[in-house]
């Protein structure tokens, strides 16, 4: 074992001596490697940044990998069972949404159906359906009531911060306090295509939901990006819950066009609270049947397309680094044929065929390395230098994005795998240099 580590700290040794005097002709060698090894680390930081871009919507609008959703159908004792079971719990959150209208009373939005204010019917949305007695369904604007200054927005309500849940994004302002005492005038937090028609629109402080027994005057405190292509606000339980009667549904009567019942996002299924929930809602008349869990799995979901799309690239990645493993090979024979004296040289005095190839392979695999580090570098300040570039808007996910250390793993690996692939055939030539050739000196 002493004699195999001495051998390999005097292949380091001499391999370093052989770099240094051959100083233009490694360059060169680092030069035809380094996009090879630079292509590596590019396709595996840019497969991170693709799944995070295809994980970010999903964990806004369903939830982070490992979530549980447990749907809760209609009940009238659903909103106290939910209350009672869920205030002042971190690992589970109660969310229902139905229509609110924000301004004055008595008109029709100037969104119907929360529809974004790019145009009314985009999102999803749009306006109400009215069908006939005879099944003749048609869409369009209630023209029996007057337009008027008012935003209709789909409210839901929260029994705690669901943010640990669907990471959104602080736009401006602040996001709600569940640990101070509820507000009489209800605090909402809006979304992105809600807030356009608040600034857009001068529209009076007063809120409609169906089933409350008076209207409210909402504090709009903060901002938020939540994936959503429609105009939503988001709101305490408890503090809605001091207009909506408790006989009514948690954010108010039901509404068919944002799913209609309860939704309740765990960590994880088959948990305690879930299992205590269930009993609970089971004894106050849900139907067991009805209580459904999902459990939120969208990075199995994409990994196959991920997977496709990473080993195509990666595969025209490796022909790119087999330019760089042929100029290493090339060098490395010429090298070995111009020091041919010298090794046969060493033979004589003792040195064995081992080390011979390990004083090559060492050079190349040193070689590899140091192209393996200057590549992941250069990679490294183009992604800091892009990321905050793109993290704006629709890509605002990448602001806190790091440059992933599986794309430096790959890198030194290429490098590695580049060093021994272009260092065997000269290191195998070395060690057969016969001890005869060292009279032609």
């Amino acid at each position: 074992m002493i004699g195999m580590s001495g051998q390999l700290r005097s292949a380091l040794i001499i391999g370093v001596q052989g770099i240094r005097a051959r100083k233009l002709r490694t360059f060169l060698s680092m030069v035809s490697l380094f996009l090879g090894v630079l292509a590596i680390v590019v396709v595996q930081a840019g497969s991170q940044v693709a799944e995070r871009a295809m994980l970010a919507d999903v964990e806004l609008n369903s939830g982070k990998d490992g979530t549980a959703q447990l749907f809760v159908p209609s009940n009238p004792k659903v909103p106290q069972v939910l209350a009672e079971t869920l205030t002042g719990r971190s690992d589970a959150v109660a969310m229902r949404s139905t229509s609110a209208t924000i301004g004055e009373p008595g008109v029709r939005a100037l969104n119907p159906g929360a529809s974004p204010f790019e145009g009314p019917g985009a999102g999803g949305y749009g306006y109400p359906m009215t069908c006939d007695s005879q099944g003749n369904c048609t869409s369009g604007e209630d023209q029996s009531v007057p337009k008027g200054v008012a935003i209709e927005v789909r409210l839901t309500s929260l029994t705690g911060d669901v943010r640990q849940f669907r990471p959104y994004r602080q736009e401006s302002g602040r996001w709600l306090d569940f640990d101070s005492a509820p507000s009489l005038a209800p605090r909402i937090v809006l979304n992105k295509q809600a807030a356009v028609g608040f600034q857009r629109y001068r529209v009076p402080a007063q809120m409609r939901i169906a089933g409350a027994t008076a209207d409210p005057t909402p504090q709009i405190i903060g901002v938020v990006d939540d994936g959503g292509y429609g105009a939503a606000a988001y709101v305490r339980q408890d503090e809605l819950s001091n207009w909506v009667p408790s006989t009514t549904a948690t954010a108010g009567t039901p509404d068919p066009r944002f799913g209609g019942g309860t939704s309740v996002l765990l960590s994880g299924a088959g948990t305690d609270v879930e299992r205590v929930l269930k009993s609970r809602l089971a004894a106050n008349g849900v139907d067991p049947s009805q209580l459904r869990t999902e459990l939120v799995q969208s990075r199995a979901r994409a990994a196959s397309t991920l997977n496709l799309m990473r080993w195509i690239f990666l595969g025209m990645a490796a022909l790119v680094l087999l330019i760089g493993v042929a100029a290493i090979l090339n060098v490395g024979l010429a090298t070995v044929g111009e020091r041919v004296e010298e090794f046969a040289l060493r033979r004589a005095v003792g040195t064995s065929r081992l080390l011979l190839a390990g004083i090559v392979l060492a050079e190349t695999l040193l070689t590899g390395l140091f192209t393996a580090g200057a590549a992941i570098g250069v990679g490294a300040l183009a992604f800091k230098i892009a990321v905050p570039l793109l993290g704006s808007g629709r890509m605002a996910f990448l602001r806190d994005l790091s440059f992933p250390w599986q794309a430096a793993v790959a890198g030194i690996i290429a490098g590695l795998v580049a060093g021994v692939l272009g260092g065997s055939i000269p290191a195998l030539r070395a060690a057969r240099i016969p001890i005869a050739t060292v009279m032609r000196a």
